[in-house]
């Protein structure tokens, strides 16, 4: 099973954890290390906005730099829940798991680089965090924004991606309504 992606939340754990090469190192998404890096610089440069122009930029770069080095071995380990069975145990699975690990070392990171507004930052990166796993996940259970055997482009995946977030909110608004 080194190749196959578990179906199930412990199959998915021990894969990362006794195979990382397979499960993480072989399937470093670069798709992740761009979307992420992009989009969560983004963010870190508003939130910092705040405290100036530079303390903006200097959060920016930060944050570019240390999420380019690690958002593709965060695809990586969301996508090996992707074939999870129920698919809302690994969603709650790569929920818990990316935060704990990601943000822990994020905070270090701006904490160390002096980022201006660290706590407000660090608090919206984790809940950019929880959104972006649920949709990434749900977007690599339809094939999309994957690595590895099945993949597609990333341009054939951005251009998915209004059809995917539609559904995504959509699908996400009827479990709310059943709940």
């Amino acid at each position: 099973m080194h190749d196959e992606e578990p179906v199930s939340v412990g199959g998915a754990l021990q894969w990362i954890v006794f195979h990382p090469w397979q499960a993480v190192g072989r399937r470093w998404n670069y798709k992740a290390a761009v979307l992420s890096s992009i989009l969560r610089a983004t963010l870190f440069c508003l939130i910092n906005l705040s405290a100036g122009p530079d303390a903006a930029i200097a959060a920016m770069t930060t944050e570019l730099c240390f999420r380019f080095a690690t958002s593709g071995f965060y695809g990586a380990i969301t996508q090996a829940f992707r074939r999870v069975e129920p698919a809302r145990a690994g969603a709650a699975a790569a929920i818990v798991v990316l935060p704990v690990v990601a943000h822990s070392l994020e905070f270090v990171v701006h904490w160390w680089r002096g980022t201006a507004v660290l706590g407000p930052s660090i608090v919206a990166s984790i809940l950019f965090t929880v959104v972006s796993t649920t949709f990434n996940l749900f977007a690599m259970r339809r094939g999309a924004l994957i690595v590895g055997h099945g993949r597609q482009s990333l341009r054939s995946d951005l251009a998915a991606m209004p059809r995917l977030i539609v559904l995504f909110v959509t699908t996400t608004a009827r479990s709310v309504v059943r709940v």
